[in-house]
């Protein structure tokens, strides 16, 4: 390593961008939403032989505005330099708005910029960030409505073997099918799994409750994930403060800017924080968010995206558990060499890599160019 001009500092030369769509194994649907494919935008920032990769699942759409809003902002800028690029690159998306698709793309140019600094400074990125623990747990997550009861038992109980001791399902898109649904899921998990579920914000307050006592009675469910709406503060707080004792509610996948993680705090919603690395502003921004949530002596769980999550899961001072979603852990193999598997109910980062530890496979990408 140049270490004399690592120092000096990089300019940071360009950002390159692509997005891809990759078609689901089969229909898919939450409690509110339905989808069958998963669109990922690709950043790769370049600078001083270096080339650093980010994403974000969002809409293609999310790749033209870091061509239009960010990539001009960061040019020229230090590459050693993420927290000032961050700070440039929200000022720039002041007009076209941070929340949502804009902190998606911040995002993913977030995380390319710190596996760019990452390579060029020769490290692994979770030394870089700040290494407090080797490995991330994790739980597997799916169990779609959409899904048939052999569906759930197989893909549940598949995650089992592999060696993670917790689970995630879809609920409440019709909660006259979620009793055996339910039943499906504790059966194939066995007693000794841990059985989370999400609603995806489809119920009301008062139906929120009633469930929450009832998976907790009687399917032993110990997390409740946005059984209402992530922007009904006074619900959230409802289920926390009235639900029953060993279920935590959480939220805030859907939290982008710092605002959004502060007024779920601030306001008693969670017993346990959640971020999304591609939408809360990328390393930076999750980094913030933990730090929020142990001020605050809450766990931050991290939602979706394990690949380019595991580093940060690993530097934050009260981390739970990383979400092994489906849908990413089918895509990220797909279009990326150096995607870890999971050990003991777990992902540790490779050490002997440096950066994130990945690579675009280029050739296999092309079929799914958005």
């Amino acid at each position: 390593m140049n270490t004399t001009a690592v120092r000096a500092g990089q300019a940071i030369e360009r950002l390159d961008v692509s997005a891809y769509t990759v078609p689901t194994d089969e229909p898919e649907s939450d409690g509110t939403a339905k989808w069958d494919s998963t669109t990922i935008v690709v950043v790769e920032a370049r600078a001083g032989g270096k080339t650093g990769l980010g994403y974000t699942y969002a809409p293609a759409a999310a790749g033209k505005l870091v061509e239009e809003k960010l990539a001009d902002v960061v040019a020229d800028c230090d590459a050693l330099a993420t927290g000032e690029a961050w700070e440039a690159m929200a000022v720039g998306l002041r007009n076209a708005g941070r929340p949502g698709i804009g902190f998606c793309a911040l995002s993913a140019v977030d995380l390319a910029l710190w596996d760019l600094k990452a390579r060029l400074l020769e490290l692994p990125l979770v030394d870089l960030v700040g290494r407090a623990r080797d490995r991330a747990p994790i739980y597997g997550s799916g169990g779609f409505t959409s899904y048939s009861l052999d569906r759930i038992r197989e893909q549940l109980s598949g995650w089992v073997r592999q060696g993670i001791p917790r689970v995630k399902m879809k609920v409440s898109r019709d909660p006259e099918r979620d009793p055996e649904r339910l039943d499906a899921a504790r059966q194939a998990i066995g007693d000794e799994t841990e059985l989370y579920v999400d609603s995806n914000g489809a119920l009301t307050r008062k139906q929120a409750l009633r469930w929450a006592e009832r998976c907790a009675r009687e399917w032993g469910v110990t997390w409740y994930e946005e059984p209402v709406s992530s922007a009904d503060f006074e619900g959230l707080r409802l289920l926390r403060d009235r639900g029953p004792a060993g279920l935590d509610i959480a939220a805030g996948e859907y939290a982008y800017v710092p605002a959004d993680f502060r007024n779920l705090v601030a306001n008693d919603c969670v017993d346990c924080l959640q971020a999304d690395v591609t939408r809360c502003g990328g390393i930076t921004g999750f980094l913030r968010a933990g730090a929020l949530a142990a001020a605050f002596d809450l766990d931050l769980s991290a939602h979706c995206a394990p690949s380019a999550s595991v580093a940060a899961c690993c530097a934050v001072p009260r981390f739970r558990h990383l979400e092994y979603f489906h849908d990413h852990v089918r895509l990220e193999p797909l279009l990326f060499d150096g995607v870890l598997d999971p050990l003991d109910g777990a992902l540790e980062p490779d050490r002997s890599r440096p950066g994130n530890g990945l690579e675009l496979k280029r050739a296999e990408a092309e079929r799914y160019a958005a």
